[in-house]
C-alpha cells in the first residue's frame, strides 16, 4: 500500500493528483508545513514538516514524501514518476523511450519553469503584484519563462498533450506552470499552452483535488 505525506496546499498536490488519475488506493497522511500552524484552522494537524515523528521519515522537513513498501521517496517529480511507471497504467511509460521522455519533461518542469513560475506565486501570496516592486519582479520572471513557453507552444501545436496521450508529463509541467498562472499577461502570446492547461484542469480528478485544496486553510 502506498503512504503519501503532505497536504493538498503543497506539491503533494502533484502526486494526490496523479493518484487520483489512476484511481490507485493508497493511505493519505496530512502532514501540514510547521509555518501554516499560526492558522487555528491547522493547529489540529496530526502531523506536521517539523515534529520528530515526521523527520523520521524526511530528515529535511519537506512534504510530499511517498513510502511504497521499503521505498521511500521524497521529491514531488520523482514520486511522480514511480507512481505513474509502477501504478499508473497508460498515465506511466509503456516502453523506455517513453520513460525518458517522461524524465525529460519532469526535469524541463523543474530547471526551466519552477523557478520562475515561483516567483510569480510568491509576488501574489505576498500581495505586491500591483507595487512597482511586484511589477518589476512579475514582468522580469515572465521573461524568464518565455524561452520554455516557447518550446512549449511549438511541441503543443496541433496535439493535445504532451506525448500522445494525457500522462504524468503533463501533471507535472502543467503543475510547475500553474504557479505563474495568477499573472494574466504571461500566456498571453501562447494560446497553445494557454488551451493545454485548460484542459488539464478541466479534468475531473484535477477538479477533484483542486476542491479538496480550496477546502483546507490558507
Amino acid at each position: 500500500m502506498l503512504t503519501l505525506y503532505g497536504v493538498y496546499r503543497s506539491r503533494a498536490l502533484r502526486p494526490l493528483w496523479l493518484l487520483a488519475e489512476a484511481q490507485v488506493p493508497f493511505t493519505h497522511v496530512p502532514v501540514i508545513q510547521a509555518y501554516r500552524l499560526n492558522d487555528p484552522k491547522a493547529a489540529d494537524a496530526p502531523l506536521n514538516t517539523s515534529t520528530r515523528a515526521f523527520l523520521d521519515v524526511n530528515p529535511i522537513g519537506q512534504i510530499p514524501a511517498l513510502r511504497d513498501g521499503p521505498l521511500l521517496l521524497t521529491e514531488s517529480l520523482a514520486i511522480c514518476l514511480h507512481i505513474a511507471r509502477k501504478h499508473g497504467g497508460k498515465l506511466g511509460p509503456a516502453n523506455d523511450d517513453e520513460a525518458s521522455l517522461m524524465e525529460n519533461w519532469a526535469l524541463f518542469a523543474a530547471t526551466s519553469i519552477e523557478g520562475a513560475a515561483i516567483e510569480i506565486l510568491y509576488t501574489y501570496r505576498d500581495k505586491q503584484q500591483d507595487t512597482p516592486t511586484g511589477q518589476g519582479i512579475l514582468r522580469i520572471a515572465a521573461e524568464k519563462l518565455r524561452r520554455p513557453l516557447a518550446r512549449l507552444e511549438a511541441h503543443l501545436t496541433g496535439q493535445d498533450w504532451l506525448l500522445n496521450r494525457f500522462t504524468v508529463a503533463d501533471v507535472v509541467v502543467e503543475e510547475c506552470l500553474r504557479y505563474g498562472q495568477a499573472y494574466a499577461p504571461l500566456l498571453a502570446d501562447f494560446p497553445a499552452v494557454a488551451r493545454w492547461m485548460a484542459a488539464c484542469q478541466a479534468r475531473p480528478a484535477f477538479q477533484e483535488v483542486w476542491a479538496r485544496r480550496n477546502g483546507e486553510p490558507e
